[in-house]
């Protein structure tokens, strides 16, 4: 009798890393990602620990016709790191990261979280740009943009982004960067996981911390126009090592929170300073000097913990459903139009988030990279309805479509940062990336002819 080999017992022995099936123990847990609204049953999870064994792993799951789903920290709030029936290619073994102060370089490894760079760079008093979670993966956030505290400061993550080592489709590997295949690596400075599997990354580094300066000063929500009129004004003029953003959010249980206001639905301005104290305290007094916050937290903070700040909020478990699209100013009709919105917050997991994008974020000319946003000053705004179960976020998903379709004819067009949409965001993708959009086709149709890539915001290979 001719005993059959299945194409996972091949994979098993051909990768140094390893393969779950339905059949292993385990399996639950290797299909989880960090949103718990995502339940899907892969037919294998294989857990990759090297550049070889992604490619392997991509040559199998075509061999076998399996779709194939990547995933590095499992953020993405769709699911699109796991699907049903397919192979998903685990990279979080592979999550070294090796940092060159010398030079001010860092590798980092596909399946890196955010911490593991902030951890391993601020060791030398160093940091990447990068989002404000620190369990993301960096791959998922790095080829979408990657934007957070340090974008006005020194750009997004793509724009530090120094080259990349990509496994395509047809499982060759390749290096990208300016002097070699540079048309692949203009496509992953925000074109998203469509052009193949990034198993490393080089960035540049820039001095930050190990201490910055953070205030959070939370308004109630009836003060919100006086607020956000202050907001407005310190935006228009904020010193260049000066960040700042706009928060709509539950306040926590914490214990800079007097007892009375916790839980309470605020409006928070958030300011971050990494240079001299002064620009920071004058940005601080100037949001003060409107209306007297509830209460604020103010003083110095490890860098690496204002890039957890989020992180318990946002923990793995959350049921997650998300929103985004671009203004160009915090304008009366824009905050009006924000506070009425909030009637429908009623999770305290819900958050929005208004990101100010200028400094050197719009020092970048728009076709330097495949960013799918203009690179003119501007804020992004996240709309992130999340809840503790799948009953309480019904309403949040439709609170937060209600917000976004409200907000919609404030909006700079109908597109929007890709890492801020979900499954139902498809039809936005073409306007999102504009004119860059058939470049970035043509580029697909050499590197993924076949679509293999597709679960992601998805370019069509043109034909």
């Amino acid at each position: 009798m001719t005993q059959v080999v299945s194409p996972f017992d091949q994979l098993r022995s051909a990768i140094a890393g390893s393969v779950v099936t339905p059949e292993d123990p385990g399996y639950d847990d290797a299909r989880r990602v960090w949103n718990a609204d995502i339940d899907r049953r892969p037919a294998a999870v294989a857990y990759c620990e090297t550049t070889e064994d992604v490619a392997t792993a991509v040559t199998a799951a075509r061999r076998a016709s399996l779709e194939i789903s990547v995933r590095s920290g499992a953020h993405s709030t769709s699911g699109a790191s796991v699907g049903d029936g397919g192979l998903v290619i685990d990279l979080s073994r592979m999550n070294d990261v090796e940092v060159d102060p010398e030079r001010r370089r860092a590798v980092v490894g596909g399946g890196a979280l955010l911490r593991d760079v902030d951890a391993a760079t601020q060791a030398h008093g160093l940091a990447v740009p990068a989002g404000e979670i620190g369990h993301t993966g960096v791959a998922g956030l790095t080829l979408g943009g990657g934007m957070g505290w340090l974008t006005r400061r020194h750009g997004l993550t793509i724009d530090n982004l120094l080259s990349a080592r990509v496994v395509l489709a047809d499982g060759r590997v390749l290096r990208a960067a300016e002097d070699e295949n540079p048309d692949l690596f203009w496509a992953l400075t925000g074109g998203g996981g469509n052009f193949g599997i990034v198993t490393s990354f080089e960035f540049a580094l820039h001095e930050v911390g190990p201490t910055v300066h953070v205030g959070m000063l939370f308004y109630g929500v009836e003060d919100g126009p006086a607020a956000l009129r202050t907001a407005r004004a310190a935006i228009r003029d904020l010193p260049a090592d000066v960040t700042f953003q706009v928060v709509a959010l539950h306040a926590p249980p914490a214990p800079f929170v007097p007892e009375e206001h916790r839980f309470r639905l605020v409006i928070a301005l958030a300011v971050v300073g990494f240079g001299d104290e002064s620009s920071f305290g004058a940005v601080v007094d100037r949001c003060r000097s409107g209306v007297a916050p509830l209460f604020e937290m103010v003083g110095p903070m490890p860098y690496t913990a204002l890039q957890q700040m989020f992180d318990e909020t946002f923990a793995w478990g959350v049921h997650c459903y998300e929103k985004a699209t671009y203004v160009a100013e915090l304008t009366h009709d824009v905050a009006e139009t924000f506070l009425a919105g909030l009637d429908g917050m009623d999770s305290p997991l819900s958050v929005v988030h208004f990101y100010v994008l200028s400094g050197a974020y719009s020092e970048v000319a728009e076709e330097a990279t495949a960013f799918s946003g203009g690179r003119s000053p501007r804020l992004a705004v996240f709309l992130v309805g999340a809840a503790a179960d799948a009953a309480g976020l019904a309403s949040q998903r439709a609170w937060s479509r209600a917000m976004f379709d409200a907000l919609a004819p404030h909006s700079l067009g109908a597109g929007a940062y890709v890492n801020g949409m979900g499954a139902d965001d498809a039809h936005r993708i073409r306007d999102s990336y504009g004119t860059k959009y058939d470049r970035l086709a043509r580029i697909k149709a050499v590197y993924d002819p076949e679509n293999v890539f597709h679960r992601n915001g998805n370019i069509l290979p043109a034909r």
